[in-house]
């Protein structure tokens, strides 16, 4: 047994623990048959990341999860791993080479995957180095990548299955397309948001209108530029404002084309005019209409989002935003532009550089979802898989059930690159569609002609079509491994609400597709960490709070016990820095507690089984109820981490270690230190504490578990290796915690009192208590003495007595404690404060009053500002009343 130093330092543990651990093999993980397993796979952070609080709290999630089940006994495995990122990592090393002067096309495509490559191996496991510093106890030694060489071949291997399927084809639709990255992005990726942008009126002339009728029709759109590609005019059959041009054909403006006037119900007779603009190629409704229709397909764009020679000559090469401009002033130029008008409207986004997509029509390949979706959907409409919070369920149904098909190709270098390669002698012969090999490898020849002249296609896979098959990818699949047999499915996934449909939907068809079952069997939403104002954190705003700084300041346990300590299950988390002072605390605390403990053990005095010394011991009430409060809560923290309810069980461990056993049992205790029953049960109590404790504040109960007296059942050298404590059910007892729950609100009251009348702490005093229940007096006067130094109290008199003259009162249930205040405070001068005090209140609380009954501040203040000021006023009335009853209690 060590002393602990007098402060705790967690820059002098931190570093030095989590090595021993990893030295030591403490995070591996292996099938044991006489063990079951209990495993999680990380959601893989990108290779371009940075560890932020999101990832702070997702990671400290996990990490609780599994050394609570490594201490259960489980054979636990957290498998990590990094995300390639195809999209973003590209993004990152075109910008890193521009700064250079050199451009990706400078080098051509291997030289630039080679550079990607270089670049991650300097910073790609950045946000590993990261993770271990937030204490993360995950299986490094089977770090996976979702490019290397075994997730490639799964990979690989799924799209060829699917191929042969027919569940992967490719086809000419519209997809969502971002200009800046220059490549086709899934639903998923084109996040939508509302934009302030305008609604144009644009005339479009007919052509031989009748003598006397219009000779134009207006369309509204919000997009004039992709009136380049217009093919048609649609109004609804019904819409009787257009019937009298049935029939007709109008003309483009700007570029005389003549266009068709279709007659379609799927037009909104309300939006605009009713007279639609058809425009296949750059709309999802229009190619639609156009393949109903049987209209010619016009792009007018390049993939940088200029208008290409399809677009006419006076706009090739402007970007399609120059473009609007140009058509605008030209259309007003020839009296074709009516007006324009503000409207707001939801626009897609690239989830990555923040480009506003274009709809473009564009040759890609696709995965059918819904023959994929069915057994996905019935595995949770059935309960296989649950999602905590419950209400998450519905939103992953309600998906599925409208699912579309996937657009799996991205036009970039950086990625998996598609298994399809082309025969051009065949596509010569028979057309684009013929000569397709899907191959894991470049055929030496065509299967079919003989042919060597063999292209692979160039577009690489969408990253999520390797992140959906993580579960059982990094476990070994396609091979049948020990791992893959032992630890699929898996138990948890812990990961964020925006990603349910990118992956976690994915996942679970992977799994059924390819495994025959669910890859895991809870899946746990966690919410978004906000700022204190509850705005997402971001970089623009400047409210991001680095959790590397927070570990720097604070200490890991802090972040983790601060952040776990305020979210409650499935919502969003407010955070400020001041938050982390919590944890801290709490750790000082922890810290205090144990040094004071460690100081008064003696060693060979703790060595004694607790359900011995239970049985056979002369245990005080006090030794007791804190066995029983202990139990309890070890009892309430792993039913509350079996339900994901993290918050409730860190705030149990702490009102237990801090208030009950700290402020309540260790004080109680102090005369008795040195008894062998306290002596065993502080050390037991204090043991268990940590264990209970470890997974959310692993390093400092570590170090503290290293200087503690060694037992025999303490096989191995590290808490983390600890079983979980066992729960006592034969020491929990709800009338010794009842019963000692009324001394300490008795207790609690007098000190009360204490300060509201200012009586100074060394002065002891006298309490009468009128105990209107007979066994209420026994439990008093079975503890008075601790009762009696807790409280500071010379004389105290437990009986039926009326209440004294000038005496401060208060009520504890079914008992009325007085503290006769004769020769303990100046009358006069406590009657001239309270009054004093009564009037300051009254004054401020008057002021709430009115302006709570002015209608100008009522309907200009911000709602929480109001709501502020009547708690308030309510906070302020108690007060008051509480300050007359004691003016009162003197006068009597």
């Amino acid at each position: 047994m060590t002393e602990l130093p007098k402060a705790y330092n967690p820059h002098d543990v931190e570093d030095r623990i989590y090595k021993v651990w990893e030295e030591k093999g403490y995070f591996r993980a292996k099938p044991d048959p006489k063990k079951k397993p209990y495993s999680i796979v990380i959601p893989p952070p990108n290779i371009t990341g940075i560890l932020h609080m999101g990832h702070a709290l997702n990671n400290t999630i996990q990490d609780i999860l599994i050394r609570f089940k490594r201490m259960q006994g489980f054979e636990s495995e957290w498998m990590p791993g990094t995300d390639h990122a195809g999209i973003a990592t590209q993004n990152v090393v075109e910008k890193k080479l521009y700064r250079e002067g050199v451009k990706r096309h400078d080098l051509g495509r291997e030289k630039f995957v080679a550079e990607v490559w270089k670049w991650r191996e300097e910073y790609g496991n950045t946000i590993i180095r990261q993770l271990k510093k937030l204490g993360c106890s995950c299986d490094w030694e089977r770090t996976r990548f979702t490019m290397d060489e075994g997730l490639s071949d799964a990979v690989l291997e799924v799209f060829i299955r699917l191929y042969g399927k027919g569940l992967i084809y490719k086809g000419n639709y519209i997809i969502n397309w971002c200009p800046r990255c220059m490549t086709a992005l899934s639903d998923e990726e084109s996040q939508h948001k509302d934009v302030d942008g305008m609604l144009y009126y644009i005339k479009y002339p007919v052509k031989d209108p009748e003598r006397g009728g219009e000779d134009h029709v207006v369309v509204a759109t919000t997009r004039p530029e992709t009136m380049l590609g217009d093919v048609a005019v649609a109004v609804n059959p019904e819409d009787g404002r257009y019937s009298h041009i049935h029939g007709k054909t109008l003309i483009l403006p700007l570029l005389n084309r003549e266009l068709k006037l279709v007659l379609d119900p799927v037009v909104d007779l309300k939006f605009g005019t009713g007279a639609l603009k058809v425009t296949p190629a750059h709309d999802p409704v229009d190619f639609e209409l156009g393949r109903k229709h049987d209209l010619e397909q016009v792009n007018v764009m390049n993939d940088d989002g200029t208008i290409n020679s399809n677009g006419g000559e006076d706009y090739v090469g402007l970007d399609r935003f120059e473009a609007r401009e140009a058509i605008i002033e030209d259309l007003k130029e020839r009296g074709l532009f009516v007006k324009s008008e503000p409207h707001r409207h939801a626009v897609g986004h690239c989830y990555r550089c923040h480009t506003m997509v274009e709809p473009r029509l564009s040759p890609q390949w696709f995965v059918r979802m819904k023959p994929l979706a069915e057994p996905a959907i019935k595995a949770v409409e059935t309960g296989d898989i649950k999602f905590y919070p419950e209400r998450w369920t519905k939103v992953y149904l309600d998906w599925m059930y409208n699912i579309r098909d996937w657009c799996i190709s991205r036009q970039i270098w950086w990625g998996h690159r598609i298994p399809v390669y082309y025969c051009e002698q065949c596509q010569d012969e028979a057309g684009p569609a013929a000569g397709v090999i899907v191959s894991k490898t470049k055929p030496a020849k065509c299967p079919k002609c003989g042919g060597r002249e063999i292209e692979q296609d160039p577009d690489v896979l969408d990253t999520w079509f390797s992140s959906w098959l993580w579960p059982f990818s990094t476990l070994g699949w396609p091979r049948e491994t020990p791992e893959l047999k032992y630890f699929y499915p898996t138990n948890a996934l812990v990961t964020a609400q925006e990603i349910i449909f990118f992956w976690v939907a994915r996942m679970i068809m992977a799994g059924m597709e390819f495994m025959g079952g669910i890859p895991f069997r809870h899946v746990y939403i966690h919410g978004t960490v906000r700022d204190a104002t509850g705005t997402k954190m971001s970089k623009s705003l400047g409210n991001i709070i680095d959790p590397l700084d927070m570990i720097k300041k604070y200490g890991t346990d802090a972040l983790r016990f601060s952040i776990i300590s305020i979210t409650a299950q499935g919502q969003d988390v407010f955070l400020s820095e001041s938050k982390f002072e919590l944890g801290r605390n709490f750790a000082n605390k922890l810290w205090n507690a144990s040094r004071f403990i460690l100081m008064n053990l003696k060693p060979g005095e703790v060595a004694a089984d607790l359900c011995v010394v239970y049985d056979t011991a002369e245990l005080s009430f006090a030794d007791r109820w804190i066995l029983s409060r202990f139990y309890s809560t070890l009892r309430s923290v792993g039913k509350c981490l079996d339900e994901y309810k993290f918050n409730e069980a860190a705030n149990a461990i702490y009102e237990f270690f801090w208030h009950e056993f700290c402020d309540w049992y260790i004080e109680i205790v102090k005369l008795s230190i040195d008894r062998k029953t306290t002596q065993v049960i502080l050390y037991k109590v204090l043991e268990k504490s940590l264990r209970m404790l470890h997974p959310f504040m692993p390093f400092v109960t570590e170090e503290i578990w290293q200087k503690l007296p060694r037992e025999k059942d303490h096989e191995g050298d590290s808490i983390m290796v600890q079983p979980w404590p066992h729960i006592q059910e034969k020491m929990i007892s709800k009338e010794i915690d009842e019963k000692m729950g009324r001394l300490i609100e008795l207790i609690t009251a007098i000190r009360n009192m204490r300060a509201v009348w200012n009586i100074e702490p060394q002065k002891a005093i006298d309490v009468v208590l009128n105990v209107h229940e007979a066994g209420g007096s026994k439990a008093i006067s079975e503890n008075i003495e601790f009762i009696k130094r807790l409280a500071r109290i010379t004389d105290l008199k437990i009986g039926k007595f009326p209440k004294p003259k000038n005496s401060a009162a208060a009520v504890v249930k079914d008992i009325e404690a007085y503290v006769p205040l004769e020769g303990l405070i100046d009358f006069d001068k406590e009657k001239a404060r309270l009054a004093k005090e009564a009037a300051k209140l009254t004054n401020e609380m008057n002021a709430i009053s009115g302006r709570l009954q002015d209608e100008n501040f009522l309907s200009k203040a911000p709602e929480d500002v109001v709501g502020k000021q009547r708690e308030r006023k309510s906070e302020l009335e108690l007060q008051i009343k509480k300050l007359r009853e004691n003016l009162e209690n003197i006068a009597k």
